[in-house]
């Protein structure tokens, strides 16, 4: 990770963390990278939180100010800007989003022109030009200058190529959509409906405040609510730029990351679509995951966490079918990103194609009690390597053995480890997961 761009981007607090003057330089830089020998194109996707907009105005300046045209796509989902960057000719694209985070949080993703996120070569250069490190470079001037085009139909070309993928008619099914109050606000009702579902859509009424307050995949229990009340046959909950789903069965059950790489992955390898009968997963994934991959025969990797690392092992290895706990899944036959929106016509398909519900395709898997807890610290790489933290962990997995297991990282966006442990009951996640933090809080290394 670099000194600004994560592994997710550019992220942090509008104007505070993430200022304008920052956006515009990652404009001035790109434009002028991408323009050397020609005019360079590049797409400009956002999301509904309020700084969106002056950061979509700011990268703009910054692009047209180096020559560059910038083609705006307005409100959308950052896989779309992956497609339309990838089968437009861009030079690459930005979305401005911080996913999943409040709305007063803000993002910038690069997206390289094969849709994927940028070169860290290239983050490392527009970091040296935000701090000086690099010589200013030259304003376009006359008919230089670069022009700023509303660019709509690309979003509309994505939508399309959504509703072009599904297999079947959705008609007679009751589904249940929660937008987050963000960008997919903008998308998911109208490719449903186009596809003949009953269409039930709640927080897609974004005023820039409201994005992923209470609603969407961080907030599954309001979907969950929802779909019972309503009798639905299911429902898909998205994140604030729709690159996540997380599912909810026909009886008001969670259906994560991980059991959508089951149900998909299983039928994929039933139809022999999927490569290597593989499919890619994180450190994160649940145990129960991969008891039940065993028993069925499918193969499985286990990558860092990060769908960027999901999407490397892909690639390297010709797989098809990758994705994370949080609802990151990949489906590299038609996207090169998570793809909310895909995740659940893809799940749809299976629904429609075995003709079961989807609580009874998610029977097999049996998720083990899994507790998460973020611990605040003043030094992740210091409270990593305690020697009194290292003792607590490796005790930790010698006493849960082959029956469960630890996991402690660092977050990759915030001072903050990771204390995540799975085992075959909640008592016993919250001893182990208590017995490390209590090893940290013991060595001093946790701030209030």
């Amino acid at each position: 990770m670099g000194k600004y761009f994560g592994t997710d981007g550019f992220r942090g607090e509008a104007n505070v963390v993430l200022t304008v003057e920052h956006a515009f330089k990652v404009g001035r830089y790109l434009g002028w990278y991408f323009g050397q020998e020609k005019k360079a194109r590049v797409i400009i996707g956002k999301d509904t939180r309020r700084s969106s907009y002056m950061f979509e105005y700011a990268l703009a300046s910054g692009l047209t100010a180096s020559g560059a045209d910038a083609y705006l796509l307005h409100v959308t989902t950052t896989p779309s800007v992956s497609y339309v960057v990838r089968t437009e000719d861009f030079d690459c694209g930005i979305m401005i989003s911080a996913s999943h985070n409040p709305f007063y949080d803000n993002g910038i993703k690069i997206i390289n022109s094969k849709g994927h996120k940028i070169e860290a070569e290239i983050e490392e250069k527009i970091e040296e030009y935000i701090d000086g490190k690099i010589e200013e470079l030259p304003l376009a001037v006359g008919e230089a200058i670069g022009r700023t085009v509303d660019y709509a139909a690309g979003r509309n070309r994505y939508i399309g190529h959504l509703i072009s993928l599904a297999t079947r008619s959705f008609k007679d099914m009751k589904v249940g959509l929660d937008c987050s109050n963000g960008s997919a606000s903008s998308i998911a009702k109208s490719v449903f409906d186009a596809l003949g579902a009953k269409t039930y859509v709640i927080n897609n009424e974004p005023n820039g405040l409201n994005i992923n307050t209470n609603c969407g995949s961080t907030h599954i229990d309001v979907l969950q609510k929802y779909v019972k009340e309503h009798n639905l046959d299911v429902g898909f909950a998205y994140d604030g730029d729709a690159d996540r789903c997380i599912a909810v069965d026909e009886n008001g059950n969670v259906v994560d990351g991980d059991l959508i790489l089951y149900v998909c992955g299983k039928y994929l390898m039933e139809q022999g679509r999927l490569e290597g009968n593989t499919i890619v997963t994180t450190v994160m994934s649940n145990l129960g995951l991969y008891k039940a991959c065993d028993k069925i025969g499918m193969k499985y990797e286990q990558t860092a966490v990060g769908d960027k690392y999901v999407h490397e092992n892909m690639v390297q290895n010709g797989y098809v079918l990758g994705g994370e706990q949080s609802g990151h899944v990949i489906f590299s036959k038609h996207a090169r990103t998570g793809d909310g929106i895909l995740t659940s016509l893809m799940i749809m398909e299976v629904i429609m194609e075995k003709k079961q519900s989807l609580g009874k395709l998610c029977e097999e898997v049996k998720i083990y009690p899994q507790l998460l807890k973020n611990v605040r610290v003043s030094d992740k790489k210091l409270a990593l390597s305690n020697e009194a933290v290292q003792s607590a962990v490796e005790s930790v997995k010698e006493a849960l053995g082959n029956d469960g297991r630890i996991l402690v990282r660092e977050s990759g966006t915030e001072p903050v480890i990771r204390v995540m442990v799975e085992a075959s009951t909640d008592e016993i996640c919250e001893k182990y997961v208590e017995q490390v933090v209590s090893a940290l809080k013991e060595e001093g290394l946790i701030v209030s």
